[in-house]
């Protein structure tokens, strides 16, 4: 059974850089749309440390609503982040699914950069019938997970290439 999405790129800034544009400025580089995000107004945030909560929050009419998506259970920066996953349709008895994102040295031709890997794991642990894939097999629900990692490991690159 598929288990995890992995994605890898390259970003042309160094992984101190990076880190703290994943972690820090998470807001302007999540793309906006109902495939990213619950509201087209929404505000997302990660709050920095080990237990520091992943949210998206939404206004509707007048009225804030937060919902949280994780929590993060590793910080070592500029290295590595680990967040336990839930996507907003899971009901307290689902389990997690964890992202772990590590960022490591590149030394490419056009200097140095960092290499992003992002792997979202334990999806076998999600039951097939489960909201969040769609009514997808568990191999096309994983690739499409993939892919909708990479749009966002795309829209930070962009984001850190507009910083400089």
């Amino acid at each position: 059974m598929a288990d995890k999405a992995r994605v890898s790129l390259r970003v042309a800034a160094p992984r101190d850089v990076v880190f703290a544009v994943f972690t820090g400025e998470i807001d302007a580089w999540w793309r906006r749309g109902k495939r990213f995000r619950l509201g087209e107004a929404s505000v997302m945030q990660l709050e920095p440390g080990v237990g520091g909560r992943l949210v998206e929050t939404v206004t509707v009419r007048g009225r804030e609503k937060v919902y949280e998506m994780g929590r993060v259970t590793a910080w070592e920066p500029p290295a590595r982040l680990v967040i336990a996953w839930r996507a907003v349709n899971f009901r307290p008895v689902d389990p997690d699914t964890e992202v772990e994102v590590t960022f490591d040295r590149a030394i490419g031709h056009s200097g140095e950069g960092t290499l992003v890997t992002l792997e979202h794991r334990g999806w076998s642990a999600v039951r097939a019938d489960h909201p969040v894939r769609h009514g997808e097999d568990a191999r096309v629900f994983v690739a499409r997970m993939g892919r909708w990692w990479a749009d966002l490991g795309a829209s930070l690159r962009e984001r850190v290439a507009d910083r400089s």
